[in-house]
């Protein structure tokens, strides 16, 4: 009998294509779009079935673990390690770390299942058949992917041709098509033999591992001295970072895929989207009669077949056609839905000019493993916060040379350390914490915490902390 499948989720990448609502320290993963649940969260939701599932394997990096962990815990849902990757080494060396990882802890015929953790899925009937024709495809020897049938020419996605069909049910694979110029996406669309390449992977352990130390025997090497020497941090489990680092930097088609003689391909009909550009984010929204998705704070008059999203402000759009306007907090991008493909070549231009660099990078809320904050007004020698704290969380015991700050709280019950004394302070009351004071802030209670900050002084940085004791292993 075939065991549960275990889930490997990447969710590492700082992708900026959903520019100014993705960014650098706040990628297209972790960001609610369309729905109640981010992206990384209906992933996780999909490989939530205990019957199938074993709990998931998450990849990710530093920067982004809290987050990982706190949307793993708002839905609920158990993981068996978040796996930390010490440097940016594309698929390759992520997927045969997680391989290795399953193998000693699950043994070398588990199966794995890869998935991105920013694609948007319709997991009904046809995807479920698709796991099953994949899992006993995996079983009996074979490294699958995932095709997708074509909707249309699409130059954003590579393409897969198909080969024979197997017992399984899957089919070899003929062979990889990168992304193609649209003359080639039309003919490969009107041929009925190529699918879309969905980047989603299932296969044994050790038939990976073994693919990789044929074919790409420098990934193999370390990833396998990655997870040999990985060290437990808290919940999380760190990669070495010298043997993690000396991998090539390869994706899992260029190292073993493309190479492999034992490549399968399940197609499938499925609903799926990479959500790569706001054009896929219109195309999945729900339009009313006059082809138009508005998310937010927004006003249509006189305009078809367009995306208009805010974060923020009231967006008021009138007689456009077929137009993308996003505004964030703090920028707002407006351009046509059919050239959205485009957007990093604006991100690369506002990364490189200091004036607007911090743009591509965070966003004015920013979150922690507490909780976050967004900055509502900067000025001189003053700058105003909001904290929201997640119940039951702390922020370290910490203090600052250069700034005092005044907490009043607007929602919940906080519980305030300053020096020896801890108080309560409730909705509509406020405490001030001296320059130079060791002071704390939680929320004891069950719902969240917020307090707006005030902060004045002469040099308002987040690096003027001094963390004395913290529960998340920050220094």
């Amino acid at each position: 009998m075939v065991g549960k499948i275990i889930p490997v989720i990447m969710a590492g990448g700082k992708g900026t294509r959903l520019w100014p609502l993705s960014r650098s320290s706040a990628p297209k993963q972790f960001i609610q779009f369309v729905g109640d649940q981010t992206l990384f969260q209906s992933t996780l939701a999909r490989v939530a079935d205990e019957t199938l599932y074993e709990p998931a394997i998450v990849i990710t990096n530093e920067d982004f673990r809290f987050l990982a962990a706190e949307q793993a815990r708002e839905l609920g849902l158990p993981l068996t390690a978040i796996m930390l990757e010490p440097s940016a080494r594309n698929t390759a060396p992520a997927v045969a770390a997680a391989a290795a990882f399953v193998a000693e802890k699950f043994g070398d015929d588990a199966i794995l299942q890869v998935l991105a953790s920013d694609h948007e899925i319709e997991a009904g009937k046809a995807y479920f058949d698709a796991i099953q024709t994949a899992r006993k495809t995996a079983a009996s020897g074979k490294l699958v992917t995932f095709g997708i049938t074509p909707t249309e020419p699409s130059t954003g996605y590579g393409y897969i041709e198909i080969g024979d069909q197997l017992s399984s049910g899957a089919n070899t694979v003929k062979r990889f098509v990168e992304k193609p110029a649209l003359p080639d996406a039309e003919k490969m669309l009107a041929s009925g033999g190529f699918v879309w390449n969905s980047g989603i992977f299932m296969f044994q352990a050790g038939v990976v591992l073994s693919e990789f130390a044929r074919f790409a025997p420098a990934v193999a090497e370390a990833a396998s001295a990655a997870v040999a020497k990985a060290s437990g941090d808290l919940d999380f489990l760190r990669l070495d970072e010298a043997s993690f680092s000396a991998s090539p930097n390869i994706s899992v088609d260029y190292a073993i895929m493309e190479k492999t003689a034992n490549a399968a391909v399940v197609p499938a009909s499925f609903t799926w989207s990479d959500m790569g550009s706001w054009d896929a984010v219109w195309k999945l929204g729900e339009q009313d009669a006059d082809g138009n998705v508005a998310l937010g704070n927004a006003t249509l008059i006189n305009t078809k077949n367009s995306l208009v999203l805010s974060r923020h402000g009231h967006m008021a759009v009138q007689g456009v056609d077929g137009i993308a306007v996003i505004a964030s907090e703090d920028a707002v991008y407006v351009g046509r839905l059919d050239d959205s493909q485009n957007v990093g070549n604006i991100v690369k231009q506002l990364a490189a000019a200091k004036a607007t660099s911090a743009l591509t990078e965070t966003h004015p809320t920013s979150y922690r493993p507490w909780g976050g904050y967004t900055s509502i007004l900067n000025g001189d020698r003053f700058q105003v916060k909001r904290l929201f704290v997640t119940p039951g969380k702390k922020l370290s015991l910490q203090k600052h040379h250069h700034r005092s700050e005044h907490w009043i709280c607007v929602k919940g019950t906080a519980e305030v350390t300053i020096g020896d004394t801890v108080q309560t302070v409730r909705e509509n009351e406020s405490v001030y914490i001296p320059q130079g004071e060791v002071h704390r802030l939680a929320n004891p209670g069950k719902i969240m915490l917020e307090m707006i900050e005030v902060q004045t002084g002469s040099y308002l940085g987040e690096d003027d902390i001094i963390r004395i004791v913290d529960e998340f292993g920050r220094g």
